[in-house]
């Protein structure tokens, strides 16, 4: 994902990330790409907070296809990246990746739902799909 349009988080490797071997723990990344996809959104002027107190209006991940690489370590700084794969009606496909010094150390494709107060789909309101959307060349 050399994309010049992803989103980039740097994120340090703490002692609390670690498992017994000092190597990042599986479950972990999923925390990392989770910071990503949240700062991504709000970097783009998306207000979660306020979008599920006006419109009802949340995001929850669907589904989560992910490759575990290269281990990341206790002390590494490391970068998240975030970019849009594609948008339909009511969910949004972002790729994902956590690097170290330009090496790719995970990647995954997540699949996001909107859902509406009632835990139904939702569609996706416009102003967000114009913020997420990549500008047309």
């Amino acid at each position: 994902m050399s994309d010049i349009s992803a989103h980039s988080l740097p994120v340090r490797v703490y002692y609390e990330d670690t498992d017994l071997a000092g190597i990042v723990y599986y479950a972990n990344y999923l925390k990392f790409i989770e910071r990503g996809r949240s700062e991504w959104v709000r970097a783009l002027g998306v207000d979660q907070t306020a979008l599920k107190a006006g419109q009802g209006i949340v995001f929850a991940v669907r589904r989560v296809e992910a490759d575990y690489l290269r281990p990341a370590k206790f002390g590494d700084d490391l970068t998240v990246t975030t970019r849009l794969r594609e948008m339909g009606g009511a969910r949004i496909v972002v790729e994902q990746e956590v690097l170290r010094a330009g090496e790719r150390l995970f990647q995954a494709v997540v699949t996001l739902v909107c859902l509406s107060d009632d835990g139904h789909a939702a569609r996706i309101p416009a102003e967000v799909r114009a913020r997420l959307s990549p500008p047309v060349h």
